[in-house]
């Protein structure tokens, strides 16, 4: 099973510029967490932060009792071992074969013998759908089959705790598709604990358990999906409905007397957030994602705490599993009550 990562009042400055300040937050052990935000809010250097590869000015980041801030460099470096990264552009060497790209963390990293490294190698280039390709160089294959070859690598040491940095950027919708149900599988198949910084709201839509989103230096929130997906705060539905009217400009803020105008014009008022549509699946033939019942059980036991809109939306959403029935303080009496 995954690991909780617990960050606690993390602070980020370069120099004089703030990147983010006073972040609180827990990834839950085994399921999978979303990062939303426009570009520039440092969703890719918190992601940094959290493996130790950037120091945050203040407060912690928690893996197994070793704060990967300022713990002594040999336990961050041990810990980091439980880390798999997907990078953006899935950081191939270009000389390199995508089985010898793959095994590169195990050559490195272990004392395997290269009879061992090849099983391991074809298991995960098995999984991410790319048997066939593994001779390739990256030039020689799409972009698609770039990233998955990265996730691949990802996965290599077994890692407890997945990383992904946008990994839908370049692809178009169909294969952002494929690689959502990915996502998911994969999740099914090894039980880690994962976080995807993105800005595509199909995957925000389909893909995670939790979700948060970064805004002018600050977590707007984090929580279970339903509480961003229903939040009516003015930047989360200006992002969700992907509109020009709302906090967020071209340059991240918006003049304050652009904002003000729009606020006083009513038809340019942001929309409300989508509907909230179901969560994939594993793929027939995977096993169903533990993550699933003990997500379920933590989310039902901070209910009374969650905005209302939210605890309708969980409501709804476990009415439908006829097989599960809710404790009695929160038994449904109607799909919306």
């Amino acid at each position: 099973m995954g690991i909780e990562v617990v960050v606690e009042g993390l602070t980020m400055s370069f120099g004089k510029q703030n990147i983010w300040q006073d972040v609180t937050l827990t990834l839950p052990a085994g399921e999978v967490s979303v990062m939303l935000g426009p570009s520039g809010t440092g969703k890719t250097v918190f992601l940094k932060s959290l493996i130790g590869l950037l120091k945050p000015q203040k407060g912690r980041v928690l893996i197994n009792g070793v704060d990967m801030v300022s713990s002594p460099e040999r336990d961050i470096y041990e810990t980091r071992k439980l880390f798999g990264l997907m990078f953006q552009d899935g950081a191939l060497f270009g000389s390199m074969t995508l089985f010898d790209n793959i095994a590169f963390p195990l050559r490195e990293h272990t004392r395997k013998r290269e009879s061992e490294i090849r099983r391991i190698v074809m298991e995960r280039i098995d999984l991410v759908g790319l048997l066939g390709a593994e001779g390739k160089l990256p030039g020689e294959i799409s972009g698609g089959m770039r990233k998955r070859a990265g996730l691949a690598r990802a996965l290599v040491l077994d890692p407890q705790i997945v990383l992904c940095d946008e990994p839908d950027s370049g692809l178009d919708p169909v294969r952002t598709a494929y690689l959502s149900q990915l996502l998911i599988d994969l999740n099914a198949r090894i039980d880690a604990t994962m976080l995807i910084v993105t800005h595509n709201l199909d995957i925000a839509a389909t893909v995670p358990d939790n979700m948060g989103m970064f805004f002018r230096r600050n977590l707007v929130t984090f929580g279970p999906r339903e509480v961003l997906l229903t939040s009516d705060e003015p930047v989360v539905t200006q992002f969700l409905a992907g509109r020009r009217e709302g906090p967020i400009g071209m340059s991240e803020e918006k003049d304050a007397a652009l904002l003000a105008a729009e606020l006083d014009n009513p038809a340019g008022r942001p929309a409300l957030p989508r509907a909230i549509v179901p969560q994939l699946e594993p793929s027939p033939g995977l096993p169903p994602r533990a993550a699933v019942a003990r997500r379920r059980e933590r989310v039902l036991g901070m209910l009374d705490r969650l905005p209302h809109a939210a605890q309708a939306a969980i409501r709804d959403t476990y009415a439908r599993d006829a097989a599960y029935t809710l404790p009695q303080r929160t038994r449904i009496t109607g799909s919306g009550s």
